[in-house]
């Protein structure tokens, strides 16, 4: 296994749609397992195939709920059903997101509070996911990855003003820009 540099903001392959799996093969099984080392690695609650470089519709997800559960899995070809989310400004202290490929900021960002997720495992067998709440949350954020869509592309205008304003301070509109967790300091 190894770890993988995570794609910032300005890299293309963030921002194009990524294509569907076709064969579940060795490499994606290998992809797959770097994927969840890098995440853990970063550390981070998400991870799709484009934020390190891959341009395939996969994520992995891993998430420790208020009992300490474990809740951990990849979707590879996902498709994503949600309830629309409830009108108005976005709660700062509930509902505040970040990003590995916009590492150190948060915004807050309102979601969808019920999603169901169908795709496969890397066996080929189903996965259907019917969650709620912070859960809900890391469905879509990863799910839009795979739509070319980074969390910051949906902020409200004064949110979206400062994140471009950070992005150009830190140098990350240029294709290539990556980062090492574990390796380099994103402290900006």
């Amino acid at each position: 296994m190894a770890v993988l540099p995570i794609r910032i903001m300005g890299d293309p392959v963030l921002h194009a749609p990524a294509a569907p799996v076709e064969e579940i093969t060795d490499e994606i099984r290998t992809l797959v397992s770097d994927m969840f080392e890098t995440m853990d690695a970063a550390p981070g609650v998400g991870l799709a195939a484009p934020q390190v470089g891959v341009p395939l519709r996969i994520f992995t997800y891993s998430y420790e709920d208020e009992d300490g559960q474990p809740w951990r899995g990849v979707v590879i070809n996902p498709e994503l059903w949600m309830t629309p989310p409830v009108p108005g400004e976005p709660d700062e202290d509930e509902e505040s997101e970040g990003c590995l490929s916009f590492p150190g900021e948060r915004f807050p960002l309102r979601r969808a509070e019920h999603v169901r997720v169908v795709g496969v495992d890397l066996d080929g067998g189903p996965v259907s996911i019917e969650v709620d709440g912070w859960r809900a949350r890391i469905m879509q954020h990863e799910f839009d990855h795979l739509d070319g869509i980074l969390y910051v592309d949906r902020l409200g205008a004064s949110d979206a003003k400062l994140a471009q304003k950070i992005a150009r301070k830190r140098g990350w509109g240029r294709p290539g820009a990556s980062w090492m967790p574990g390796v380099d300091d994103l402290e900006g």
